[in-house]
């Protein structure tokens, strides 16, 4: 048989890792004067113990299926390549290798896999028994990607005496998904009138001042809450929050965001040109006359506290 058409000693799994979400319950209606059945019939987890009119149950449920990527989400995947040989084989699988990398729609990126199996994968896979690795990527790209994860293994034969030098052999699978976006981030700058070093407004001289708005839109299919926000202002400006995480008094307690489906909620930052000695600072300027004020980054957590992050590019306002 042509080696190439034999099939493989091993097999190759490709499973995303995710983490589970709740399980509703959906309670019978009662009834007044009815006869009913047992209203915890219709209960995911029908026990005494558990409250039969709450929404959701102690039961934890797992992605029935890939589910969806959004960027500034982590995507992990647990490779396990399988010895698929019977008991009564007379081959050997040793010098097992799993190599991984993401094609991105800008570019192609090697993965690290952990943890670290050299003396696994050098002695080899017995029958029954598995290798597993896991990858881990930031996304960072909307569009499609490829996980392509290249297998390659030593095939040796058995004898009742000895053990032959073995043949190599590998394979390579791919696995394509699409990244979605998780938050709309629409941003606008404006001019505020400038001030000069002690604080009075001078419109057209001074030092500049600017409000730059953001409006946030979940696009994600469950709820996410809003953790950070934070504003890296470039040289000469500095950032103040006028956001949630701005206490208006010590006892006060902060409540961060929570975006439902669709929903929006707008953020605000105020820009200051701060005053130096000796020569003003140089701002920095776009070719085509804007003033660079820096970069916004958001981060958040899904309804099971799955951790994002996305940082916009250089953020800009012309001089009126």
């Amino acid at each position: 048989m042509d080696s190439s058409k034999e099939p493989h000693s091993l097999s190759l799994k490709v499973l995303r890792l995710s983490r589970p979400t709740l399980t509703p319950q959906y309670p019978l209606a009662q009834q007044e004067g009815q006869e009913t059945i047992d209203s915890r019939s219709a209960l995911a987890l029908p026990e005494r113990t558990i409250d039969g009119a709450f929404a959701l149950t102690p039961l934890l449920t797992l992605p029935p299926a890939f589910g969806s990527a959004y960027v500034g989400e982590v995507f992990a995947c647990t490779l396990v390549a399988n010895n698929e040989l019977s008991g009564s084989a007379d081959r050997k699988v040793t010098s097992v290798k799993m190599s991984a990398e993401i094609q991105t729609p800008s570019q192609t990126v090697p993965l690290e896999l952990a943890p670290n199996n050299d003396e696994a994968s050098k002695s080899g896979i017995n029958h029954g028994e598995s290798l597993q690795e896991i990858v881990r990527y930031d996304l960072r790209e909307e569009g499609s990607h490829v996980l392509a994860v290249s297998l390659t293994y030593s095939e040796n034969i058995i004898s009742k005496s000895t053990t032959s030098g073995g043949r190599v052999r590998s394979f390579k699978k791919l696995y394509q998904f699409q990244t979605q976006p998780c938050l709309s981030v629409r941003t606008k700058a404006s001019e505020l009138p400038s001030r000069d070093a002690g604080g009075e407004k001078r419109p057209g001289s001074g030092l500049s001042r600017y409000a730059l708005e953001a409006q946030l839109e979940n696009l994600a299919d469950g709820l996410i809450t809003l953790e950070h926000l934070i504003f890296e202002a470039t040289s000469p400006f500095r950032s103040t929050s006028l956001n949630w995480d701005v206490p208006h008094s010590d006892t006060e307690e902060l409540e961060t965001p929570t975006l439902a489906p669709r929903e929006v909620t707008q953020v605000a930052f105020l820009i200051e040109e701060q005053a130096t000695k000796g020569d003003k600072a140089a701002k920095e300027v776009t070719k085509d006359g804007r003033t660079i004020l820096g970069v916004l980054t958001i981060r958040w957590r899904s309804a099971m506290g799955d951790p994002g992050v996305l940082s916009t590019g250089w953020l800009t306002s012309r001089r009126i």
